[in-house]
Formats: structure tokens, sequence, C-alpha cells
């Protein structure tokens, strides 16, 4: 039998994509937001901005790529910990220790694990990019410039490469399905407030919106919207004192403050960095000492 990493990367997206159940619930939060736009989200949003820069004709696109940019974020979040749920299965199953008993190292197991999260993130990660631009493209939108489409995809390699870091240490601690299955609950419900889609970041409580500027995927959805939202921006306040367009901008988390001082898109960048980062030096530090029997 051969042991290398590649086919233990493979045989880890096999299952998962094989486990059609597991693909489901990993777009289930992002099914769940669209649905909520498509109902009410959207039109309070349309009605809000018509209130604040008058009857412009571009405030659906506005409205788009909003959704679509914060969806962008959240699947970073959700996919990565769909694709985790393989290895806590292989725990409840005991399958990782027979992995374990076989002549291989446990670090390239888990090196299996985190590679393949990855991977997969991108993989559906990018389908979800693709899916977006054809959403906006189709509603009446314009598609992002190719300059647009390196920084966006620039920003969701690090959207992913944190978030997968992040959910693979918090995966860690879990050992059956049915707390993993609550886990998931939880943060899928959770997700869409922390990345601002269900309730505007604006109308939040002060400490709320604190939590909210220091989860690294809100950060990585302020960045898709301040490129997807350019135009449209643009174009929707073009005749609206500048107060409006800035108000607009801080109530629906296309820029963060902190304090008064605008959080600069660098910052935004290091963060999701740095948490990546951080996590994943954690991440190797959990898995030396990760039980697999």
């Amino acid at each position: 039998m051969n042991y290398s990493l590649g086919h233990l990367i493979k045989r880890n997206m096999k299952v998962y994509f094989r486990d059609k159940v597991s693909v489901f619930f990993s777009f289930l939060s992002i099914i769940i937001i669209v649905m909520l736009y498509a109902l009410f989200l959207g039109n309070i949003q349309v009605d809000s901005i018509r209130h604040a820069a008058g009857d412009v004709p571009d405030a659906r696109y506005l409205v788009d790529t909003w959704i679509m940019a914060g969806i962008l974020a959240v699947s970073t979040i959700t996919i990565s910990l769909g694709a985790l749920g393989t290895m806590v299965d292989d725990k409840h199953k005991k399958i990782m220790r027979d992995f374990v008993v076989a002549p291989l190292k446990k670090s390239r197991v888990v090196a299996s694990y985190i590679l393949s999260t990855w991977i997969i993130t991108v993989i559906v990660g990018l389908f979800t990019l693709i899916l977006a631009e054809a959403y906006i493209f189709a509603a009446g939108g314009e598609l992002v410039t190719f300059f647009e489409l390196l920084e966006i995809l620039g920003i969701l390699m690090l959207c992913i490469f944190s978030s997968s870091c992040i959910m693979f240490f918090i995966a860690s601690f879990i050992r059956t399905s049915n707390a993993f299955a609550t886990l998931s609950t939880i943060i899928g419900t959770m997700i869409g407030f922390m990345a601002g889609i269900y309730v505007p970041i604006g109308i939040l409580p002060s400490a709320v919106q604190s939590v909210i500027k220091v989860i690294p995927v809100s950060h990585g959805a302020s960045l898709f919207r301040q490129i997807l939202m350019e135009r449209p921006l643009d174009s929707v306040f073009k005749m609206a004192p500048a107060a409006a367009k800035q108000d607009y901008m801080e109530a629906y988390g296309v820029i963060f403050k902190a304090g008064d001082n605008e959080i600069s898109t660098f910052a935004m960048l290091m963060i999701l960095a740095g948490s990546g980062i951080l996590f994943f030096v954690l991440s190797v530090l959990r898995a030396s000492k990760m039980k697999v029997d």
C-alpha cells in the first residue's frame, strides 16, 4: 500500500466530495444567506440606499456586490470546516488510529488533513467566486477587471489560509461526529453575523462591533467589498453628499474604524496573514499532542 502524502490528500478529498451530505452542510450557511437575501434582506438594503441617495439606478447592483463579497468571505470558513469533517470522522471511527499503526508518521497524517482542507477550500472558493461574478453580471452588474480579479484572488488565498488554520485548530479538539455537527451548526449560525451580512455592522452595539473587528473573516469580507463595490458605490452616491457615502460604507462593513481612524487595507491584510500564521503554529503544536486512539 502506498502511504505517500499525496495519496492521503487525494483520499481525504475523495471522502469529502463523495459525502453529499457533508458538502451540502458546508454550503448550508451560504444557502441560508442567499435565501434571506432573496426574500427580504436585499429589498431592505435597496430601500435604505434609496432613502440615503435617492432613486438611483445601480442600487441593486450595489447590494448584489455587497452580499456576494460577504458570501466569498463566509465560504472560506464553512467550506474549510466542512472539509475537516473527514478528520473528525476518522477519529470517531478509529480510522486515524489505523493510519498511525501502519508504517506512517502521525505528522504525515495530520499534514494530509491540513493540506486537503486547504485544497478543497481553494477549489470551492474559486467556484464560489465564478458563481458570484456570474450572478452579478446576470443581474445587470459589471464583471471585475483583470487587475481587480488578481486582487480578489490574493485576498481569497489569504482568507483561505487564515480560515483553514483557525478551523483546523478548533476541529482538532473535536472527537465525535455529533460534537462536530453541533460545532458546525453554531459556527454556521454565527458566521453571517460576524461577516456583517444578516444585520449591518453599523447598527450593532459598539461592544459587538469591537468583537467583529477582531475576527479575521470580517476583514476579509470588508476587503472583498472594497473591490467589488467600488464602481457601484461611485455610481449610487455620485450626486449624494460625501457624508452619505461614508456613513453607508461604515454601516455596511465596507470599511472599519478603530476609534476615529479607518483601518487601512494593509492592516486588514496583516490581520488575515497574522491570524493564519498564529493558528498555523498553534495547529502544529496541537497536532504534535493530538491523540488518535
